[in-house]
């Protein structure tokens, strides 16, 4: 099935609404049932049949066949946030008692739901640095039941080897899950190198406009039908036709905001690399890059996110830098239109909250859709600032 047909055809019967190009919001909590029979037999497929719309809802479903596609995946679900989707992938798979490995520094979010939330009914973690295949395989316990992966982190970027991570867990009937927000299923084929579930912030790449908040789940048909029975119509995390509606727009334009977004970055940390007041730049196409080989093999092309750490001796000179921008804004989150810097030393949080301490001068640039000429030169008059 090729991209271009996915993106604009793919789940949108347009004869059942009116041949309206657009898909329209079908904003209703409720479908009723000419009959009993029809009622009953909408009760046992909630997933396909549109009863609530907790469950199914006609705009929600196009979207799901539309990312599950675009990964290579049998099917796929949508929830209201990333962590609610990579909340319900880990959860649908643990139980009390059993044991997750998971790579040091992943999303914030996802290290507190494994090291705050679920030890507290009884799961335990490792935490483990995820460049070497060995460290999964000396961390895994007789009741090690999931791999988290997410490979590159949105930070730092550490990769891990994806296909031989697999191999280790389908040896020991472990289920893998990989967050591949950085990369998106474009960039990176994780469901077709064997990864069992493959978790996004929608938020970020796929809705690309910085107006909507949702997560993808995407996974066989069993998995998936698993998950939708219990942790999306038990805790609910759904995501509105409105919202749907807005993810599969952005669907339309993503491979062409994904090539612009990326060449402006590759171009903007090249040029970094080389700047006098840039101690390194951390980009996974970057022949400097520790895992430059390993990016090449798995990664189709870069991301937009890079890191830096700039020679400042305090503080306040980071600072300096940070608001003397004028085209970067300060801002969390990522994969919009615009481009944002957001400096490790505004981390209000304790040093061991995320599990990690990052140096006070790096800096996180997200490389959204402006000209590369005016993001450099806004760089240059920013520097000036602390020469």
């Amino acid at each position: 099935m090729d991209l271009s047909y996915i993106l604009n055809h793919l789940g949108e019967e347009r004869e059942n609404y009116f041949n309206a190009v657009s898909p329209p919001i079908i904003q209703t909590s409720n479908f009723s049932f000419k009959d009993v029979a029809s009622l009953r037999k909408a009760f046992v497929d909630e997933k396909n049949i549109s009863v609530y719309t907790r469950g199914n809802n006609p705009t929600v479903e196009i979207l799901r066949k539309k990312i599950a596609a675009l990964a290579g995946a049998e099917d796929a679900l949508v929830f209201s946030s990333g962590v609610a989707a990579i909340s319900a992938a880990v959860m649908a798979n643990v139980n009390a008692g059993d044991h997750v490995v998971c790579v040091q520094k992943p999303y914030g979010w996802t290290h507190k739901l494994l090291n705050k939330f679920l030890s507290r009914y009884g799961v335990s973690v490792t935490m483990i640095d995820g460049t070497s295949v060995e460290n999964f395989e000396k961390a895994i316990q007789p009741n090690t039941k999931v791999i988290f992966l997410e490979s590159p982190n949105t930070f730092t970027f550490e990769l891990q080897d994806i296909e031989a991570v697999v191999k280790l867990a389908k040896q020991k009937g472990i289920i893998t899950i990989i967050d591949n927000s950085y990369s998106s299923s474009l960039g990176q084929r994780c469901i077709e190198m064997g990864v069992d579930i493959e978790v996004h912030s929608a938020t970020k790449y796929f809705g690309g406009h910085s107006d909507v908040v949702a997560g993808y789940l995407m996974s066989s048909k069993k998995i998936v039908d698993k998950i939708f029975e219990s942790e999306l119509l038990n805790l609910g995390g759904i995501i509105s036709p409105n919202d749907a509606w807005l993810l599969i727009r952005s669907l339309r334009t993503l491979p062409l905001r994904l090539k612009q977004s990326r060449e402006t970055a590759e171009k903007l940390a090249r040029w970094l690399e080389e700047h006098p007041q840039i101690e390194n730049v951390v980009y996974p196409i970057l022949e400097s890059f520790p895992q430059h080989d390993l990016a090449k093999k798995q990664m189709k092309h870069g991301g937009s996110l890079f890191t830096v750490r700039i020679k400042a001796i305090s503080v306040e000179e980071v600072e300096l830098f940070c608001n003397s921008l004028k085209r970067f804004l300060m801002a969390v989150s990522w994969g919009g239109h615009e481009s944002l810097i957001m400096p490790a030393c505004s981390f209000p949080v304790k040093p061991d909250e995320f599990g990690v301490v990052y140096p006070f001068n790096l800096i996180r640039f997200y490389i959204g859709l402006e000209d590369v000429e005016s993001l450099m030169e806004d760089l240059k008059q920013a520097f000036k600032k602390i020469e």
